[in-house]
């Protein structure tokens, strides 16, 4: 039997830690039940950082901790799945192709920058959603200090005022006076389309974020929306120019195309709407978990973030139930003998507790009670 996770992000990660540890702790032998996580590369990109200096810095490579777990790596990217023969065709970075059978199938493909069609977007912005479009930015703002101040040199424009615009935003004055130097004067503008700043965070954090953008010098364009880009800078709907030889693109994201194979409801976000069990009504044997799922966090109608914050969580919840969804052991009975308060489990056919090596060379015994599978973690 054989556990597909796609997407070495939070949220595949943690699946593959969650479920790992769930086989382990009830004496399943990874010969009897591999875990295949299936990713172009077995590193984690600490992509909620990438606004910070230095983004080549910023990840973390997997294979040891998958070998130590006995997560089988299947280097590729996962073009198509087909969940009524239960295949995950993925492409190897050496062209050619191979399909992957599944018994269980977690969907962890995480999100994309949205990138709307406007005018000199693609030659002229930035964005920090990917480790390669945060070291262009990072190259870009240093190749600055050899440009004359004019023309807009020291003023970032970022569109979009929700985590990522923020967190960018708000980082910018200290990364330009580090290159520029310390007499430099930047200016940080934040275009938001909404009335407000931070739309998705609620009226609560609202006037703390205000403040800290007050302090920092941000300034902010309510309710503006990005006409174009072109060389000299940035023209807003209402015809306002704004000269900046720096535009960081920070307005939206969606979920990883590959979710759209999933014959199932999607949201405005194009991720798959899930139940408490992070499964995907109707698809049998698929979990979705981190931003390609829609998952409730509570019964007033409120949804998890597309955040790193809850991808962790939903990962190993998704892993967790992945799992624990299979019929992988004996029946269990139960029986109490006369005049004992204590109840006996037992097990039709018992299987031998397992024996295995662990990385440190130690052995580690399987559990003496019947294995049984706990309940499913739920999301809320």
């Amino acid at each position: 039997m054989r556990l597909v996770i796609i997407g070495a992000g939070f949220a595949g990660m943690y699946a593959a830690l969650s479920a790992a540890r769930l086989r382990d702790i009830h004496g399943v032998l990874p010969e009897e039940l591999e875990i295949a996580l299936v990713a172009p590369q077995p590193t984690l990109v600490v992509r909620p950082r990438l606004y910070e200096p230095k983004p080549e810095t910023l990840t973390a490579p997997l294979l040891d901790v998958l070998k130590s777990i006995d997560v089988v790596y299947v280097q590729g990217s996962a073009e198509s799945v087909d969940t009524k023969s239960r295949m995950v065709q993925v492409a190897t970075a050496k062209g050619t192709r191979k399909t992957l059978s599944y018994d269980r199938l977690v969907v962890a493909t995480g999100s994309r920058l949205f990138r709307p069609n406007i005018p000199g977007l693609a030659e002229h912005g930035f964005s920090v959603d990917s480790l390669d479009d945060a070291v262009a930015l990072d190259k870009h703002l240093h190749s600055l200090a050899n440009r004359p101040a004019v023309n807009g040199r020291d003023t970032v424009v970022v569109a979009g005022g929700g985590f990522t615009g923020i967190e960018a935003a708000t980082e910018m004055p200290a990364r330009l006076r580090e290159i520029l130097g310390r007499n430099a004067t930047p200016r940080v503008i934040i275009v938001e389309r909404n009335t407000a700043i931070a739309p998705d965070m609620g009226e609560s954090p609202r006037a703390v974020i205000e403040d800290a953008l007050r302090k920092l010098g941000v300034e902010t364009r309510l309710g503006a929306c990005v006409a174009s880009l072109d060389e000299s800078g940035v023209t807003l709907v209402s015809g306002e120019h704004i000269e900046t030889e720096t535009v960081v693109w920070a307005a939206g994201i969606r979920a990883a195309p590959l979710s759209q194979q999933i014959p199932a409801e999607r949201d405005n976000f194009g991720r798959l709407l899930v139940d408490r069990d992070l499964r995907v009504p109707g698809v049998a044997g698929v979990f979705a978990t981190g931003d390609a799922a829609r998952a409730a966090c509570d019964d007033e109608g409120n949804y998890a973030l597309m955040s790193c914050q809850h991808a962790t969580r939903m990962g190993a919840f998704a892993g967790n139930n992945a799992l624990r969804a299979w019929t992988l052991v004996r029946p269990v009975r139960c029986s109490r003998p006369a005049g004992s308060a204590r109840w006996r489990w037992s097990v039709t056919s018992p299987r031998r507790p397992s024996r295995r090596s662990t990385p440190s060379g130690s052995t580690r015994r399987g559990p003496s009670v019947p294995p049984r599978w706990p309940p499913p973690i739920r999301s809320m």
